[in-house]
Protein backbone atom coordinates (compact mmCIF):
# COMPACT_ATOMS: atom_id res chain seq x y z
CA UNK A 1 0.00 0.00 0.00
CA UNK A 2 1.61 3.30 -1.08
CA UNK A 3 1.56 6.47 1.32
CA UNK A 4 -1.03 8.20 -0.26
CA UNK A 5 -3.74 5.26 -0.75
CA UNK A 6 -2.81 4.82 3.47
CA UNK A 7 -3.65 8.84 4.18
CA UNK A 8 -6.48 8.35 2.02
CA UNK A 9 -8.09 5.00 3.77
CA UNK A 10 -7.24 6.97 7.04
CA UNK A 11 -10.07 9.63 5.95
CA UNK A 12 -12.36 7.59 4.79
CA UNK A 13 -12.33 5.83 7.76
CA UNK A 14 -13.76 8.71 9.32
CA UNK A 15 -16.76 8.14 8.16
CA UNK A 16 -17.06 4.80 9.24
CA UNK A 17 -17.85 2.22 12.22
CA UNK A 18 -15.34 -0.42 12.88
CA UNK A 19 -16.69 -3.24 12.04
CA UNK A 20 -15.31 -5.38 14.64
CA UNK A 21 -17.90 -2.90 17.33
CA UNK A 22 -21.00 -2.65 15.19
CA UNK A 23 -24.02 -3.36 17.08
CA UNK A 24 -25.79 -5.33 14.55
CA UNK A 25 -24.30 -8.54 13.86
CA UNK A 26 -24.18 -10.26 10.08
CA UNK A 27 -26.91 -12.72 9.57
CA UNK A 28 -24.17 -14.74 7.66
CA UNK A 29 -21.90 -14.94 10.45
CA UNK A 30 -21.77 -18.09 12.30
CA UNK A 31 -23.19 -18.23 15.74
CA UNK A 32 -19.59 -17.98 17.68
CA UNK A 33 -19.35 -14.40 16.00
CA UNK A 34 -22.69 -13.12 16.37
CA UNK A 35 -23.36 -14.28 19.90
CA UNK A 36 -19.87 -12.16 20.89
CA UNK A 37 -20.68 -10.32 24.24
CA UNK A 38 -21.43 -6.53 23.66
CA UNK A 39 -20.81 -5.73 27.40
CA UNK A 40 -18.73 -6.55 30.41
CA UNK A 41 -22.01 -8.55 31.93
CA UNK A 42 -22.39 -10.87 28.62
CA UNK A 43 -19.13 -12.09 28.94
CA UNK A 44 -18.53 -15.55 30.20
CA UNK A 45 -16.57 -16.50 32.69
CA UNK A 46 -13.66 -14.77 33.95
CA UNK A 47 -14.53 -13.70 37.21
CA UNK A 48 -11.24 -13.97 38.66
CA UNK A 49 -10.41 -10.40 36.31
CA UNK A 50 -13.52 -9.09 35.89
CA UNK A 51 -15.59 -9.58 38.56
CA UNK A 52 -16.88 -6.17 40.71
CA UNK A 53 -13.79 -4.55 42.33
CA UNK A 54 -11.19 -6.30 40.62
CA UNK A 55 -8.36 -5.00 38.73
CA UNK A 56 -9.25 -5.52 35.35
CA UNK A 57 -12.71 -4.15 35.58
CA UNK A 58 -12.12 -1.41 37.31
CA UNK A 59 -9.23 -0.16 34.88
CA UNK A 60 -11.87 -0.75 32.28
CA UNK A 61 -14.35 1.16 33.95
CA UNK A 62 -12.42 4.21 34.65
CA UNK A 63 -10.74 4.00 31.29
CA UNK A 64 -7.62 3.94 33.36
CA UNK A 65 -5.25 1.41 31.02
CA UNK A 66 -2.80 1.84 28.43
CA UNK A 67 -1.72 -1.55 27.36
CA UNK A 68 -2.78 -4.98 28.11
CA UNK A 69 -2.00 -8.59 27.00
CA UNK A 70 -4.27 -11.44 27.24
CA UNK A 71 -3.45 -15.14 27.70
CA UNK A 72 -4.97 -18.37 28.04
CA UNK A 73 -6.74 -21.24 25.92
CA UNK A 74 -8.58 -20.88 22.67
CA UNK A 75 -12.34 -20.01 23.14
CA UNK A 76 -12.08 -18.35 26.78
CA UNK A 77 -12.97 -14.82 25.65
CA UNK A 78 -9.30 -12.94 24.48
CA UNK A 79 -10.10 -11.53 21.32
CA UNK A 80 -14.14 -11.11 22.88
CA UNK A 81 -12.82 -9.13 25.58
CA UNK A 82 -10.59 -6.54 23.63
CA UNK A 83 -13.89 -5.49 21.68
CA UNK A 84 -15.83 -5.59 24.84
CA UNK A 85 -12.92 -3.17 26.05
CA UNK A 86 -13.38 -0.84 23.35
CA UNK A 87 -17.19 -0.78 23.17
CA UNK A 88 -17.09 0.15 26.76
CA UNK A 89 -14.32 2.92 26.30
CA UNK A 90 -15.92 4.49 23.66
CA UNK A 91 -12.44 3.86 21.30
CA UNK A 92 -12.19 3.16 17.98
CA UNK A 93 -11.00 -0.97 17.29
CA UNK A 94 -8.83 -2.06 15.05
CA UNK A 95 -7.21 -5.80 14.45
CA UNK A 96 -4.24 -7.52 13.36
CA UNK A 97 -2.99 -11.39 13.37
CA UNK A 98 0.12 -11.94 14.11
CA UNK A 99 -0.05 -14.77 11.39
CA UNK A 100 -1.00 -12.74 8.61
CA UNK A 101 0.44 -8.97 9.31
CA UNK A 102 3.60 -8.03 8.34
CA UNK A 103 4.78 -4.26 9.51
CA UNK A 104 3.84 -2.25 6.80
CA UNK A 105 0.32 -3.35 8.30
CA UNK A 106 1.25 -2.18 11.48
CA UNK A 107 2.60 1.07 10.34
CA UNK A 108 -0.88 1.41 8.36
CA UNK A 109 -3.28 0.98 11.14
CA UNK A 110 -0.71 3.37 13.53
CA UNK A 111 -1.27 6.22 10.81
CA UNK A 112 -4.88 5.85 11.14
CA UNK A 113 -5.14 6.02 14.74
CA UNK A 114 -2.82 9.01 14.59
CA UNK A 115 -5.24 10.88 12.16
CA UNK A 116 -8.30 9.87 14.38
CA UNK A 117 -6.80 11.20 17.30
CA UNK A 118 -5.59 14.96 16.02
CA UNK A 119 -8.72 15.06 13.84
CA UNK A 120 -11.27 13.57 16.22
CA UNK A 121 -9.80 13.12 19.32
CA UNK A 122 -10.47 9.40 19.48
CA UNK A 123 -8.99 6.79 21.02
CA UNK A 124 -7.75 3.65 18.93
CA UNK A 125 -7.60 -0.10 20.53
CA UNK A 126 -4.56 -1.99 18.41
CA UNK A 127 -5.75 -5.42 19.02
CA UNK A 128 -3.27 -8.20 17.76
CA UNK A 129 -4.23 -11.76 18.24
CA UNK A 130 -1.60 -14.17 18.50
CA UNK A 131 1.12 -11.63 19.65
CA UNK A 132 3.67 -14.50 20.28
CA UNK A 133 4.10 -14.89 16.19
CA UNK A 134 5.06 -11.61 15.66
CA UNK A 135 9.15 -11.40 15.52
CA UNK A 136 10.97 -9.10 17.55
CA UNK A 137 11.27 -6.22 14.81
CA UNK A 138 7.46 -6.70 14.68
CA UNK A 139 7.31 -6.00 17.77
CA UNK A 140 9.73 -3.17 18.77
CA UNK A 141 7.63 -1.25 15.65
CA UNK A 142 4.75 -0.90 18.29
CA UNK A 143 6.75 0.16 21.64
CA UNK A 144 7.43 4.18 20.22
CA UNK A 145 4.00 4.73 19.56
CA UNK A 146 2.32 2.86 22.96
CA UNK A 147 4.65 5.24 24.75
CA UNK A 148 3.20 8.41 23.05
CA UNK A 149 -0.02 7.16 23.29
CA UNK A 150 -0.75 6.99 19.65
CA UNK A 151 -2.98 3.75 20.28
CA UNK A 152 -3.75 1.61 22.84
CA UNK A 153 -2.53 -1.81 22.88
CA UNK A 154 -4.08 -4.82 23.44
CA UNK A 155 -2.40 -8.44 22.76
CA UNK A 156 -3.57 -12.26 22.61
CA UNK A 157 -1.80 -14.98 23.22
CA UNK A 158 -2.42 -18.64 23.68
CA UNK A 159 0.97 -18.88 24.80
CA UNK A 160 2.78 -17.38 28.73
CA UNK A 161 3.75 -13.84 27.48
CA UNK A 162 6.35 -13.78 29.69
CA UNK A 163 8.66 -16.59 27.47
CA UNK A 164 7.07 -15.67 23.99
CA UNK A 165 6.86 -12.02 24.04
CA UNK A 166 9.60 -9.94 23.71
CA UNK A 167 10.50 -8.59 27.47
CA UNK A 168 10.16 -4.29 26.27
CA UNK A 169 6.34 -5.16 25.19
CA UNK A 170 5.58 -6.90 28.51
CA UNK A 171 7.18 -4.73 30.82
CA UNK A 172 4.52 -1.82 29.33
CA UNK A 173 1.64 -4.34 29.42
CA UNK A 174 -0.77 -5.40 32.25
CA UNK A 175 -0.95 -9.13 31.81
CA UNK A 176 -3.86 -11.24 32.87
CA UNK A 177 -4.14 -14.76 32.21
CA UNK A 178 -7.78 -15.97 30.96
CA UNK A 179 -9.29 -19.52 32.28
CA UNK A 180 -11.09 -22.18 30.53
CA UNK A 181 -14.71 -20.58 30.46
CA UNK A 182 -16.75 -22.92 33.03
CA UNK A 183 -19.33 -25.54 32.40
CA UNK A 184 -22.23 -23.37 34.56
CA UNK A 185 -21.32 -20.26 32.58
CA UNK A 186 -21.41 -22.13 28.79
CA UNK A 187 -24.52 -23.71 29.46
CA UNK A 188 -25.64 -20.21 30.34
CA UNK A 189 -24.48 -19.13 26.52
CA UNK A 190 -25.84 -21.66 25.38
CA UNK A 191 -29.68 -20.92 26.68
CA UNK A 192 -29.20 -17.29 25.62
CA UNK A 193 -28.13 -18.09 22.08
CA UNK A 194 -31.11 -20.09 22.11
CA UNK A 195 -33.26 -17.14 23.39
CA UNK A 196 -31.91 -14.67 21.68
CA UNK A 197 -34.37 -13.69 18.29
CA UNK A 198 -31.14 -11.09 16.63
CA UNK A 199 -28.29 -12.84 17.60
CA UNK A 200 -29.50 -16.54 18.39
CA UNK A 201 -31.84 -18.84 17.25
CA UNK A 202 -34.96 -16.87 19.18
CA UNK A 203 -36.94 -16.72 15.90
CA UNK A 204 -36.83 -20.66 15.46
CA UNK A 205 -38.82 -23.03 18.07
CA UNK A 206 -36.07 -24.98 19.38
CA UNK A 207 -36.39 -27.00 22.84
CA UNK A 208 -32.98 -28.16 24.50
CA UNK A 209 -33.03 -30.99 27.21
CA UNK A 210 -30.41 -29.72 30.14
CA UNK A 211 -28.62 -33.12 29.93
CA UNK A 212 -27.98 -32.01 26.20
CA UNK A 213 -26.93 -28.39 26.65
CA UNK A 214 -24.41 -30.12 30.06
CA UNK A 215 -23.07 -32.36 27.77
CA UNK A 216 -22.19 -29.71 24.84
CA UNK A 217 -20.59 -27.57 27.78
CA UNK A 218 -18.46 -30.38 29.13
CA UNK A 219 -17.24 -31.54 25.76
CA UNK A 220 -16.42 -28.11 25.10
CA UNK A 221 -13.80 -28.32 27.23
CA UNK A 222 -14.40 -24.57 28.51
CA UNK A 223 -14.17 -23.25 25.00
CA UNK A 224 -17.25 -21.28 24.68
CA UNK A 225 -16.58 -20.69 20.96
CA UNK A 226 -16.30 -24.64 20.50
CA UNK A 227 -19.89 -25.23 22.51
CA UNK A 228 -21.62 -22.43 20.11
CA UNK A 229 -20.55 -24.11 17.04
CA UNK A 230 -21.48 -27.61 18.37
CA UNK A 231 -24.83 -25.58 19.33
CA UNK A 232 -24.89 -24.13 15.86
CA UNK A 233 -24.69 -27.37 14.12
CA UNK A 234 -26.94 -29.11 16.27
CA UNK A 235 -29.71 -27.13 15.67
CA UNK A 236 -29.38 -26.18 11.91
CA UNK A 237 -28.95 -30.45 11.35
CA UNK A 238 -31.96 -31.24 13.72
CA UNK A 239 -35.28 -31.35 11.36
CA UNK A 240 -38.49 -29.73 13.45
CA UNK A 241 -41.24 -32.43 14.79
CA UNK A 242 -44.75 -32.12 14.03
CA UNK A 243 -45.42 -29.43 15.78
CA UNK A 244 -42.43 -27.35 14.13
CA UNK A 245 -40.12 -27.44 17.71
CA UNK A 246 -36.31 -28.52 16.89
CA UNK A 247 -36.03 -30.83 19.64
CA UNK A 248 -32.12 -30.73 21.00
CA UNK A 249 -31.85 -34.41 23.13
CA UNK A 250 -28.54 -35.61 24.58
CA UNK A 251 -28.15 -38.03 21.68
CA UNK A 252 -28.38 -35.33 19.01
CA UNK A 253 -25.72 -33.44 21.80
CA UNK A 254 -23.78 -36.42 21.75
CA UNK A 255 -23.21 -36.37 17.42
CA UNK A 256 -23.01 -32.88 17.30
CA UNK A 257 -19.71 -32.18 19.41
CA UNK A 258 -18.81 -36.17 19.46
CA UNK A 259 -14.50 -36.58 20.19
CA UNK A 260 -13.44 -33.85 22.80
CA UNK A 261 -10.34 -32.17 21.64
CA UNK A 262 -8.31 -32.11 24.69
CA UNK A 263 -6.63 -28.38 25.37
CA UNK A 264 -2.58 -29.55 25.33
CA UNK A 265 -0.03 -27.65 23.29
CA UNK A 266 3.31 -29.28 22.90
CA UNK A 267 5.29 -26.59 23.40
CA UNK A 268 3.43 -24.31 25.72
CA UNK A 269 1.83 -23.82 29.12
CA UNK A 270 -1.05 -26.81 28.40
CA UNK A 271 1.94 -28.82 28.04
CA UNK A 272 3.68 -28.28 30.88
CA UNK A 273 1.02 -28.26 33.42
CA UNK A 274 0.15 -31.37 33.04
CA UNK A 275 3.35 -32.30 33.22
CA UNK A 276 3.62 -30.98 36.28
CA UNK A 277 0.49 -32.22 37.48
CA UNK A 278 1.13 -35.60 36.39
CA UNK A 279 4.55 -35.96 38.66
CA UNK A 280 3.12 -34.10 41.57
CA UNK A 281 0.28 -36.21 42.32
CA UNK A 282 2.98 -39.20 41.63
CA UNK A 283 4.79 -37.65 44.56
CA UNK A 284 1.35 -37.33 46.79
CA UNK A 285 0.86 -40.61 46.03
CA UNK A 286 -2.63 -40.46 44.58
CA UNK A 287 -2.51 -42.96 41.38
CA UNK A 288 -5.71 -42.14 40.25
CA UNK A 289 -5.30 -38.67 39.06
CA UNK A 290 -2.01 -39.36 38.14
CA UNK A 291 -3.62 -42.32 36.04
CA UNK A 292 -5.65 -39.08 34.46
CA UNK A 293 -2.97 -36.85 33.78
CA UNK A 294 -1.28 -39.73 32.01
CA UNK A 295 -4.38 -40.40 29.98
CA UNK A 296 -4.76 -36.52 29.03
CA UNK A 297 -1.14 -36.47 27.74
CA UNK A 298 -1.64 -39.49 25.86
CA UNK A 299 -4.76 -38.81 24.37
CA UNK A 300 -3.48 -35.27 23.00
CA UNK A 301 0.00 -37.13 21.44
CA UNK A 302 2.31 -36.36 24.25
CA UNK A 303 5.83 -37.69 22.72
CA UNK A 304 5.38 -40.80 25.09
CA UNK A 305 9.70 -40.81 25.53
CA UNK A 306 8.70 -37.71 27.59
CA UNK A 307 6.76 -39.08 30.01
CA UNK A 308 8.58 -42.15 30.83
CA UNK A 309 11.96 -39.93 31.44
CA UNK A 310 9.94 -38.22 33.39
CA UNK A 311 8.86 -41.15 35.23
CA UNK A 312 13.00 -41.97 35.38
CA UNK A 313 13.46 -38.64 37.09
CA UNK A 314 10.62 -39.37 39.84
CA UNK A 315 11.64 -42.55 40.85
CA UNK A 316 15.36 -40.73 42.23
CA UNK A 317 13.91 -37.81 43.37
CA UNK A 318 10.75 -38.44 44.80
CA UNK A 319 11.09 -41.93 45.81
CA UNK A 320 15.02 -42.77 45.94
CA UNK A 321 16.14 -45.00 48.85
CA UNK A 322 12.80 -45.78 50.50
CA UNK A 323 11.92 -48.01 47.46
CA UNK A 324 14.71 -48.35 45.22
CA UNK A 325 13.40 -50.61 43.18
CA UNK A 326 10.95 -47.68 41.80
CA UNK A 327 14.06 -46.49 39.70
CA UNK A 328 14.58 -50.23 37.78
CA UNK A 329 10.70 -50.59 37.40
CA UNK A 330 10.80 -46.72 35.78
CA UNK A 331 13.30 -47.91 33.42
CA UNK A 332 12.15 -51.22 32.04
CA UNK A 333 8.69 -49.02 31.71
CA UNK A 334 10.98 -47.11 28.84
CA UNK A 335 12.82 -49.97 27.70
CA UNK A 336 9.41 -51.79 27.27
CA UNK A 337 7.95 -48.51 25.62
CA UNK A 338 10.96 -48.46 23.21
CA UNK A 339 10.48 -52.04 23.00
CA UNK A 340 6.54 -52.31 21.76
CA UNK A 341 5.66 -48.48 20.76
CA UNK A 342 2.08 -47.54 20.98
CA UNK A 343 -0.69 -48.68 21.66
CA UNK A 344 0.46 -51.30 23.48
CA UNK A 345 3.51 -49.16 25.43
CA UNK A 346 0.96 -47.63 27.71
CA UNK A 347 0.79 -50.53 29.59
CA UNK A 348 4.08 -50.47 30.87
CA UNK A 349 3.78 -46.24 31.29
CA UNK A 350 0.62 -47.22 33.59
CA UNK A 351 2.45 -50.03 35.23
CA UNK A 352 5.09 -47.67 36.31
CA UNK A 353 2.90 -45.00 37.14
CA UNK A 354 0.93 -46.71 39.74
CA UNK A 355 3.90 -48.60 41.19
CA UNK A 356 5.39 -45.26 42.07
CA UNK A 357 2.46 -42.99 43.37
CA UNK A 358 1.97 -45.89 45.46
CA UNK A 359 5.64 -46.57 46.85
CA UNK A 360 6.95 -45.14 49.43
CA UNK A 361 8.65 -41.95 49.21
CA UNK A 362 11.82 -40.01 50.16
CA UNK A 363 13.64 -37.27 48.70
CA UNK A 364 16.47 -37.55 51.12
CA UNK A 365 19.57 -38.89 48.84
CA UNK A 366 18.47 -35.90 46.30
CA UNK A 367 18.37 -33.20 48.95
CA UNK A 368 21.66 -34.47 50.54
CA UNK A 369 22.88 -33.96 47.33
CA UNK A 370 21.91 -30.26 47.09
CA UNK A 371 23.43 -29.68 50.17
CA UNK A 372 26.64 -31.31 48.94
CA UNK A 373 26.25 -28.69 45.84
CA UNK A 374 26.18 -25.72 47.69
CA UNK A 375 29.11 -25.96 49.63
CA UNK A 376 30.96 -26.84 46.70
CA UNK A 377 29.42 -23.63 44.95
CA UNK A 378 29.67 -21.63 47.83
CA UNK A 379 33.30 -21.77 48.03
CA UNK A 380 34.02 -25.41 50.58
CA UNK A 381 36.25 -27.03 48.07
CA UNK A 382 37.95 -29.51 50.68
CA UNK A 383 41.13 -31.49 49.68
CA UNK A 384 41.32 -35.09 49.45
CA UNK A 385 42.83 -36.48 52.47
CA UNK A 386 46.11 -38.02 52.03
CA UNK A 387 45.45 -41.81 52.89
CA UNK A 388 42.31 -41.46 49.98
CA UNK A 389 44.88 -40.20 47.40
CA UNK A 390 46.05 -42.74 44.77
CA UNK A 391 49.17 -44.44 44.70
CA UNK A 392 51.44 -42.16 42.96
CA UNK A 393 50.14 -39.56 44.95
CA UNK A 394 51.16 -41.09 48.00
CA UNK A 395 54.68 -41.55 46.25
CA UNK A 396 54.92 -37.70 46.06
CA UNK A 397 53.75 -37.23 49.54
CA UNK A 398 55.84 -39.52 51.08
CA UNK A 399 58.89 -38.11 49.04
CA UNK A 400 57.87 -34.43 50.33
CA UNK A 401 58.49 -35.46 53.59
CA UNK A 402 54.68 -36.36 54.47
CA UNK A 403 54.22 -38.51 57.42
CA UNK A 404 52.93 -42.11 56.26
CA UNK A 405 51.16 -42.67 59.31
CA UNK A 406 48.62 -40.30 57.84
CA UNK A 407 48.36 -42.00 54.13
CA UNK A 408 47.47 -45.76 55.75
CA UNK A 409 44.15 -46.35 53.83
CA UNK A 410 42.30 -48.69 55.54
CA UNK A 411 40.62 -51.81 53.34
CA UNK A 412 37.10 -52.10 54.77
CA UNK A 413 36.81 -55.61 53.53
CA UNK A 414 39.94 -56.47 55.62
CA UNK A 415 37.86 -56.21 58.75
CA UNK A 416 34.47 -57.90 60.38
CA UNK A 417 30.78 -56.24 58.56
CA UNK A 418 33.65 -54.84 55.84
CA UNK A 419 33.21 -51.68 57.96
CA UNK A 420 36.30 -49.71 59.66
CA UNK A 421 35.57 -46.15 60.56
CA UNK A 422 37.73 -43.82 59.19
CA UNK A 423 37.56 -40.24 57.58
CA UNK A 424 36.97 -40.16 54.26
CA UNK A 425 35.81 -35.70 54.43
CA UNK A 426 38.21 -33.91 56.48
CA UNK A 427 35.73 -32.28 58.26
CA UNK A 428 33.37 -34.65 58.80
CA UNK A 429 30.74 -32.99 57.19
CA UNK A 430 27.16 -35.02 57.40
CA UNK A 431 25.16 -34.47 54.37
CA UNK A 432 23.07 -37.56 53.89
CA UNK A 433 20.34 -38.09 56.84
CA UNK A 434 17.52 -41.34 56.46
CA UNK A 435 14.11 -41.01 56.53
CA UNK A 436 12.12 -43.71 58.02
CA UNK A 437 9.88 -44.53 54.85
CA UNK A 438 10.11 -47.88 53.46
CA UNK A 439 13.24 -49.97 53.26
CA UNK A 440 15.15 -46.76 54.05
CA UNK A 441 14.16 -47.17 57.43
CA UNK A 442 16.66 -50.54 57.39
CA UNK A 443 19.13 -47.98 55.73
CA UNK A 444 18.98 -45.45 58.31
CA UNK A 445 19.21 -48.16 61.49
CA UNK A 446 23.00 -49.61 59.72
CA UNK A 447 23.83 -46.19 59.23
CA UNK A 448 23.46 -45.31 62.50
CA UNK A 449 25.21 -48.03 63.35
CA UNK A 450 28.57 -47.29 61.65
CA UNK A 451 28.24 -43.53 62.34
CA UNK A 452 28.40 -44.23 66.41
CA UNK A 453 31.04 -46.43 65.28
CA UNK A 454 33.04 -43.71 64.03
CA UNK A 455 32.07 -41.08 66.77
CA UNK A 456 33.32 -43.76 68.80
CA UNK A 457 36.67 -44.21 67.23
CA UNK A 458 37.17 -40.58 67.28
CA UNK A 459 37.08 -40.04 71.08
CA UNK A 460 39.16 -43.36 71.72
CA UNK A 461 43.12 -41.98 72.00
Amino acid sequence: MQPGEILLKSVSDLFTTPAAISNKPEPTEPLAARMRPRSLAEVAGQQHILADGKLLRRAIESDRFTSLIFYGPPGTGKTTLASVIARTTGSRFEALNGVESNVAEIRAKIDQARTWRDLRGETTILFIDEIHRFNKAQQDVLLPHIERGVVRFIGATTHNPYFHVNSPLVSRSQIFQLEPVPVDAVVALLERAIDDPDRGFGNLAVEAETEALHHLAEKSDGDARKALTALELAVLTTQADQDGVVRLTLSVAEESIQRKAVVYDRDGDGHYDTASAFIKSIRGSDPDAALYWLAKMLHAGEDPRFISRRLVISASEDIGLADSGALRVALDAHSALEFVGLPEGRIPLAHATVYLATAPKSNTAYAALGAAMADVENGRTLAVPPHLRTSTRKKLAAASGEDEANMRYLYSHDYDGAYVPQAYLPEGKRYYEPGQQGMEKRIKERLDYWRALHDEAKRTP
